[in-house]
């Protein structure tokens, strides 16, 4: 079965939703006696209880003192918060632009020994040339309907990524072979970003392995974007957010996906012969 992107925060969802669902149970009344008790109608119990409508801090409160709890709302209300805050909204992280998301992974690139990417539809951030960021964050920037400051989120991008040259880090990258094919941009951006794959891909910090979409078999099938920060953090981007695991049990999940799904990808004169071969496609 696939592994959920938003595991960790749906998990924290389930919990508040079960901890509400006890308190009912214990206190041995039904989900429409509670509902009247609390003013509003039987469905959002269930909707509640089945971690689908995350409650507000009011909701709690009225659940708790219907089920003559009150003293555990607090402690419920924190608990609920903490769930919600484990969805990180793109519309509210980027609502001045693109520049200040670029920057806020700065202090977290720093700190970062291992750097661990996988990306089955992208060429990785670190490894985006200007033209190629250029055209991917002007179409984030139209689909969402954001403050348009492109041109200082890319310059910003490109500035982050002079980590690969700084000593202390290594970098981990696996793509999936379609990636080098997608056009974010007119084929001089394109010729120029798969150039850069081939210089990048020879840096000693980093490991560039490109899955061909030929091979015969697959262990490991295709994942969303994740990105894995030592052993401490996972990012994973989603459309409408972006999941951070922090739950070690999780984490050691994406390893073991980014494990498999390397050892499924070819290094050295083989990838770059498969992005010399998709080169030729732009000729």
């Amino acid at each position: 079965m696939p592994i959920s992107p938003s595991s960790s925060a749906q998990a924290a969802r389930e919990a508040v939703a079960h901890r509400l669902r006890d308190l009912r149970a214990d206190a041995g009344i039904t989900g429409p006696e509670l509902a009247a008790r609390c003013g509003w109608s039987h469905p959002k119990t269930y909707r509640i209880e089945g971690a689908r409508t995350p409650p507000s801090a009011d909701d709690i409160r009225r659940w708790c003192d219907a089920c003559g709890a009150a003293g555990q709302a607090d402690d419920i209300i924190v608990q609920s918060r903490h769930a919600e805050s484990m969805y990180v909204e793109w519309r509210r992280r980027a609502r001045t632009g693109l520049k200040q998301l670029q920057n806020s992974y700065v202090p977290l690139f720093k700190s970062t020994k291992h750097f661990r990417v996988y990306s089955p539809t992208l060429v990785p951030g670190l490894l985006q040339t200007e033209g190629y960021a250029l055209g991917l964050m002007s179409s984030i920037t139209t689909f969402r309907d954001i403050p348009n400051d492109v041109a200082e989120a890319v310059a910003a991008r490109l500035e982050r990524s002079r980590i690969l040259h700084e000593a202390g880090h290594r970098f981990s990258m696996v793509i999936e072979e379609p990636a080098l094919y997608y056009r974010l941009g007119d084929n001089d951006a394109m010729a120029a970003q798969l150039g850069y794959l081939l210089t990048a891909g020879a840096l000693p910090s980093v490991s560039l392995g490109i899955i061909p979409t030929a091979r015969p078999e697959r262990p490991m099938w295709p994942q969303e974007l994740f990105h894995v920060y030592d052993d401490a953090l996972v990012s994973v981007e989603l459309l409408a957010a972006r999941v951070q695991v922090t739950q070690p049990s999780e984490i050691a999940l994406y390893i073991k996906a980014f494990e498999q799904l390397r050892s499924m990808a070819v290094y050295g004169a083989d990838a770059r012969a498969l992005i010399v071969k998709a080169l030729d496609t732009l000729r």
